[in-house]
């Protein structure tokens, strides 16, 4: 994951969860996809971060030979749309839908969170391409949302004019598919021309088709890839990158494309000429264009793991030159300048670089050989790197200190790097810039945040107070709110920090309903940000919310990740736990009062806090879960992410690896709390078979558990605001019932 700041180009005020990644710019996105996983990609919530997933259908479910069904009497469930499979999802559905859809508290709450996600006050972030603003928009009559542009000088108007581009409820409507949007990328340097990526019914398996903007139409003949993982880019005009399915033999075991090609005009896809061959074994292969002016280069990557991939730049002749840098580091070359975030101690001759420093040089230097970086980033015992958003003239430092963002900006001169902050960057609340055309000008985006501050998106040129463009109005009541941090030690006495939301003058007597959320995985980090659904469906309630900043996370940088992982993820767990009786300790709350929620990566997470520390609380919400982790690395992306978790199947992995597995963990026997599980049957990147067995099991055992999953909406668990409303009001109405008195809710 590299951490180049990204361009808010799709961006819906208010979703739930809010991811927590701020970072991964669109310039670099649009280069360097290789499974831009660990901080989109897999696992973070019901909005969810993830990889891109073939999309499901019986060639892709999973292998059953190593399993029996005395094993695992639910397999079953693993067939994603079987009728048996299915009928047990409906019926599941049908209870919850029978207790919660007729409850006139959540019905309100429904159409409120509805209001909130529909609602035109919400600021359009935009990437710039040439003369224009670019925007996808949903609202409450535009269900699958607008592709849209605008000029600068319109944009600053409250209420721009937006020429349509392409709408894509008529789109479905013609076409008889649920498409849901999954991005773009512009022709350069006339931006007439465009590949867009739809899917269906949110699933990360794409169809990409070539665009006229002038004519508004798909451009009959032209590029387009059919339904798969993978991603297309420009090169010219007439030439894009392509990484798919081509055929039998084709894909990764993870599911994403082994083979990068090269494909004309005029030709068909078959004959395209093949840049590279991955293994069987890699996690992901691509090829991107960088079309800087000045600066045109072609790259491919091989990605072989999460934290493990090859840079290498593409001749004329598609000759390939290995970029000779760590593996682990993150690689990104921009104009005349190679820049590396190392993930590992890297020693360079009589020095060594630190874990987590930003290392810059001359990109033609180094291939020569050379040697000799500048350090534009050295962590601390608080800080680490959250993002870097280089400019014509100037590198933009995201820096966390203790989980706050400050801003600086880095300046070449004679003397080496000139170093000052941000003029105007706030210092309070969390803070992103991304630059608005880096070969271009000076120009960044900056966008600021918080638990109780409304979004502001500003334009600032480096060296000028930046204006103020768009402010997200009050969307909740904040009267009377107060955010707060404080530090846990887990078990083995690491300082854990977590941020607190309540009331001021909160009285510490036990007896506060508490929802505390957490992640801890693939390095992301969880940061205050404004979520309006939070603020109307748990804040309003009277509720305290609490985000846990645990291992495994990115918020102290590379070494905060590799202490939770693999062998070592009961310190993520441990914790988490430790937040937990911190706040009973200090009076927050208590085990009565206290929830949990978290999703993908963080419903693994949930699954280990319901099966190892029941006595810690009394309801949770697991969404979008891994739970059994004796087979996920065979559930579609799941090889993906042995990096990350270990491989069940190598001699002594399993040791560890069970120690962390809810489904194998869970003692019908055992006294726990109540469960709501939430997934997406669309969901081809976490498998839904997850959260159904796992459901299946503790339903049997006659635990107290509630499920609920959409038939659409990819890993993200929704495919329109209509479906995150609802999901989303499914999770606070939940817990409400179960953490509030009666007469209290």
């Amino acid at each position: 994951m590299n951490r180049l700041v990204r361009t808010p180009v799709d961006t819906v005020g208010g979703t739930f969860p809010r991811h927590p990644v701020r970072g991964l710019c669109d310039r670099l996105r649009s280069r360097f996809p290789a499974v831009m996983f660990a901080a989109w990609t897999c696992l973070c919530g019901s909005t969810a971060p993830t990889v891109a997933e073939e999309s499901v259908s019986p060639e892709s479910q999973p292998k059953v030979s190593d399993v029996s069904m005395e094993e695992d009497p639910y397999l079953g469930l693993e067939d994603v749309t079987g009728d048996a499979a299915l009928d047990w999802v409906r019926e599941r559905n049908a209870k919850t839908q029978a207790i919660f859809d007729e409850d006139s508290e959540f019905v309100r709450l429904k159409e409120d969170l509805l209001t909130i996600l529909d609602s035109d006050q919400r600021i359009p972030f935009v990437g710039r391409y040439g003369e224009y603003y670019y925007n996808f928009w949903r609202d409450r009559q535009n269900v699958r949302g607008l592709w849209r542009r605008t000029t600068p000088a319109e944009y600053r108007k409250e209420n721009p004019q937006w020429e349509i581009l392409l709408d894509l409820d008529a789109l479905a409507a013609e076409e008889d598919e649920n498409w849901v949007w999954a991005g773009v990328s512009l022709l350069r340097p006339n931006y007439d021309r465009a590949l867009i990526s739809v899917s269906r019914g949110g699933a990360d398996a794409t169809v990409v088709r070539e665009f006229d903007i002038a004519s508004r139409r798909f451009v009959e003949g032209g590029f387009e890839k059919p339904e798969a993982k993978g991603r297309m880019s420009w090169i010219d005009r007439d030439t894009v990158f392509i990484a798919t399915d081509f055929g039998e033999g084709s894909k990764t075991i993870s599911g994403y494309p082994r083979i990068a090609k090269l494909w004309r005009r005029g030709t068909p896809m078959a004959e395209a000429t093949t840049v590279y061959e991955g293994l069987p074994e890699d996690m992901y292969i691509s090829a991107v264009h960088d079309n800087s002016p000045g600066f045109e280069r072609n790259f491919l990557r091989r990605t072989i793991a999460f934290y493990n991939d090859e840079l290498y730049l593409i001749d004329d002749d598609l000759k390939l030159t290995k970029i000779d840098a760590p593996n682990s580091a993150n690689k990104d070359v921009f104009r005349e300048y190679l820049l590396l975030e190392l993930r590992e101690p890297w020693q360079v001759g009589q020095r060594e670089y630190a874990a987590g420093s930003l290392l810059v040089t001359r990109f033609d230097d180094f291939l020569a050989g050379k040697r000799d970086f500048d350090v534009a980033f050295e962590p601390t015992e608080t800080t680490s790197l959250a993002g870097y958003s280089p400019t014509r003239n100037h590198l933009l430092i995201n820096i966390l200190d203790d989980v706050k963002n400050r801003i600086e900006v880095l300046t070449r001169d004679e003397s080496g790097w000139r170093r000052e902050p941000l003029v105007g960057a706030p210092s309070l609340g969390t803070v992103s810039v991304s630059a608005v055309d880096a070969d271009e000008s000076d120009e960044y985006f900056m966008t600021t945040s918080g638990y109780l501050t409304p979004t502001t998106l500003s334009l600032g040129t480096v060296g000028v107070e930046p204006e103020v463009l768009k402010r997200l109005p009050d969307q909740f009541d904040a009267t009377g709110l107060q955010v707060t941090q404080h530090f846990a030690t887990s078990d083995d006495g690491t300082r854990v920090p977590y941020f607190m939301v309540a009331r001021e003058g909160l009285e510490l007597d036990g007896d506060n309903p508490t929802l505390l959320y957490g992640y801890g995985g693939f390095e992301i980090s969880l940061t205050p940000g404004y979520n309006p659904t939070v603020g109307r469906g748990w804040l309003a309630a009277g509720g305290v919310y609490v985000v846990a900043n645990i291992r495994g996370g990115g918020e102290y940088g590379p070494r905060w990740h590799q202490a939770a992982l693999r062998a070592e993820r009961l310190r993520a767990y441990e914790d988490f736990a430790a937040v937990a009786r911190d706040l009973i300790a200090r009076g927050v709350t208590s085990v009565r009062r206290l929830g949990i929620q978290g999703g993908s990566n963080g419903g693994l997470l949930v699954g280990n806090m319901v099966t190892r520390y029941p006595e810690l609380f009394t309801a949770a919400v697991c969404q979008v879960p891994l739970l059994d982790m004796k087979r996920y690395h065979l559930l579609l992306a799941g090889a993906s992410w042995v990096a990350e978790y270990g491989d069940p199947d190598k001699p002594g992995e399993w040791d560890f690896i069970r120690t962390y597995s809810p489904y194998q963990n869970f003692d019908p026997a055992g006294k726990y709390p109540s469960v709501l599980f939430t997934t997406s049957t669309r969901d081809d990147r976490v498998h839904p078979g997850h959260a159904r067995k796992m459901m299946a099991k503790m339903e049997t055992a006659g635990q107290d558990v509630l499920y609920y999953e959409n038939i659409e909406g990819g890993h993200g668990g929704a495919a329109n605001n209509s479906q995150r409303a609802y999901m989303t009001a499914l999770a606070y109405h939940y817990l409400r019932s179960r953490l509030f008195d009666s007469n209290e809710k």
